[in-house]
């Protein structure tokens, strides 16, 4: 009974792993693609990223306006016109029908003077320009952070993928030892239903890695916006990533990145937006010039007829006494916001002071524990090695055996995280500095 037991459940998870395999082949196999070209191409399709180059335009667009106020406004203006009717006069109906009449002209105004207010308003404008064209890289590289963790996913399930084929090949072979020592009498049914349960856990183990494999290459496919499911380019993934820079020059880099210049800048502007609320107790004045050119003509003719010509300067000076209290408003609102653009700044270069200690500690520990890691896989083969030669001598049970590959799977995987958790501190660097440590 135990022996059927164990010949259906190793049936069961060929059927199993079976089915998946037929899914995998029936579908398009997914096509690598290199990291930066991945990166390259969420930036360039991701929602996120196409509404802050938006922003950015925007924002540009209104300095561009801003730099226009210091020069007069134009208008040029034509009109043609003709009146029919009747009217009573002194109890008589008269028809009266006017001539064509014609005008022509432009007209021109300029500020002189208002406090500063234009100034005040391109320096905001500037100011705001580069902190949307700064928000723009912000997301930029938060894009490629996401990318990249997603490309590391990909990349750890493949390992995960591979160890749990490494164990399931184990696992097989010790499954013939059992049933040869079985045959020979030296060996209980136990222990061959216990190799066997261990043989099904690591199909299991393959079956699992297999789909977080499927799931992280669409996650990956997502994100670059490709229209073909995408993965990670097959490379040998033992090695450590490196960061050749010293932790001095990191915090030099991480208090200039990008989200420390976007609170610089939004900081500068909600400055000069304060002081033009200032302006507005200030009068204003101006100059204007205006030419008109008349004439009428009984037919509908351009130029013809008799002409009227005239021209005017002015020079005029306005202030407000009393606007319902809206320049006081704006005051107050113009300093919350001034006040709260400090305070994000001084949140922002304290954030990027916590998140290099944090990024760099992860990324520090990751490193040692892959070098400890290396050398528990290797201990941990050697004991499963010797544990089997121990077991085919009679030496030890079966679950010694067992205990050891269980060991020597629990490395590998400890190794895997290491690996991601290192490439994943390292990319969050490169994003909190702005810069590619390769």
């Amino acid at each position: 009974m135990l022996r059927l037991a164990t010949r259906t459940l190793l049936c069961l998870t060929l059927v199993a792993a079976a089915r998946a395999g037929a899914q995998q082949d029936a579908g398009d196999s997914p096509r690598p693609i290199p990291l930066d070209e991945a990166v390259r191409q969420a930036q360039a399709n991701s929602p996120q990223t196409v509404q802050a180059r938006g922003a950015a335009l925007v924002a540009n667009a209104n300095f561009k306006s801003a730099v226009a106020a210091f020069l007069p406004s134009v208008t040029l203006g034509e009109y043609a016109g003709k009146s029919a009717g009747s009217v009573y006069i002194q109890g008589v109906l008269i028809n009266s029908t006017s001539d064509w009449n014609f005008s022509k002209g432009y007209n021109a105004n300029l500020t002189i003077f208002d406090g500063g207010s234009r100034f005040l308003q391109y320096r905001e404008a500037k100011a705001s320009s580069d902190a949307a064209a700064q928000a723009a890289v912000v997301q930029a590289y938060a894009i490629a952070l996401q990318v990249k963790q997603q490309y590391f996913a990909v990349l750890a399930a493949r390992e995960a993928e591979a160890a749990a084929e490494q164990q399931l090949t184990e696992a097989n072979a010790q499954l013939e030892v059992t049933e040869a020592k079985l045959a020979g009498g030296s060996a209980s049914r136990a222990d061959s239903l216990n190799s066997a349960v261990t043989v099904g856990q690591a199909r299991l183990a393959v079956l699992k890695a297999q789909g977080a494999l499927v799931t992280a290459n669409t996650s990956l496919t997502r994100l670059v916006g490709g229209d073909h499911e995408l993965t990670a380019v097959v490379a040998d993934t033992a090695g450590i990533p490196a960061i050749g820079v010293d932790s001095a020059s990191l915090l030099r880099m991480a208090l200039e990145g990008p989200a420390v210049q976007q609170a610089t800048r939004q900081a500068a502007a909600n400055r000069s937006a304060w002081w033009m609320s200032l302006t507005r107790y200030l009068p204003s004045i101006g100059m204007g010039y205006s030419w008109n050119n008349n004439f009428a003509n009984p037919n509908f003719i351009l130029g013809g007829g008799s002409r009227a010509a005239t021209h005017s300067t002015s020079l005029y000076i306005s202030y407000s006494l009393f606007d319902n209290l809206r320049r006081e408003a704006n005051v107050v609102t113009a300093d919350a916001n001034a006040d709260a653009a400090n305070a994000t700044l001084r949140d922002a270069r304290l954030a990027a002071r916590e998140n290099l200690a944090q990024y760099l500690a992860t990324f520090r520990t990751a490193a040692q524990t892959i070098d400890l890691q290396r050398l528990q896989i290797e201990a941990a083969t050697e004991n499963v090695a010797a544990k089997d030669a121990q077991y085919r001598a009679g030496a030890v049970g079966l679950v010694d055996v067992l205990t050891a590959q269980t060991a020597l799977a629990q490395a590998r995987q400890a190794l895997i995280q290491a690996r991601l958790d290192a490439r994943t501190a390292k990319a969050q660097i490169e994003a909190l500095i702005g810069k590619n440590l390769d």
